[in-house]
Order: C-alpha cells, then sequence, then structure tokens
C-alpha cells in the first residue's frame, strides 16, 4: 500500500495495483481500475515515486525469499 493525502489534509492508503490513470489537471486526479477517481495533494511525480518504492520493496522481498 502507498500513503497518499486529501486535499482537506487528511491521510488514506491505496493499493498501487488498482491505479489506472493519473493526471494532472492541474489537482493531482487518479484514476482507479474501478473507475473511482481520487483527487490527492502530491504530485503525478511523487505519484510515480511511491508506486516505483513500492513495487521494488515487493521485488526486493522476492528477492530475499529465494536465497
Amino acid at each position: 500500500m502507498i500513503e497518499l493525502t486529501r486535499l482537506n489534509g487528511t491521510s488514506f492508503d491505496i493499493n498501487p495495483d488498482l491505479i489506472e490513470v493519473v493526471d494532472s489537471t492541474p489537482d493531482t486526479v487518479i484514476t482507479l481500475t474501478t473507475g473511482r477517481k481520487l483527487i490527492v495533494k502530491e504530485s503525478r511525480q511523487e505519484v510515480k515515486n511511491l508506486v516505483l518504492s513500492y513495487r521494488r520493496a515487493i521485488f526486493a522481498e522476492l528477492l530475499k525469499m529465494e536465497n
């Protein structure tokens, strides 16, 4: 899960596997595979970096399990 922030300042966690599209309009709007849209404070690049970090962490855990 990655942690994001709503415009009202509350944090929430989201499964990055559900993210279909991230737009900047100028607010960052995340469209999920379910069709639901979320507006967050983080920039499009920040969301991308969080997803990449999440996937790297999972990959590293898988590698550790193999060794």
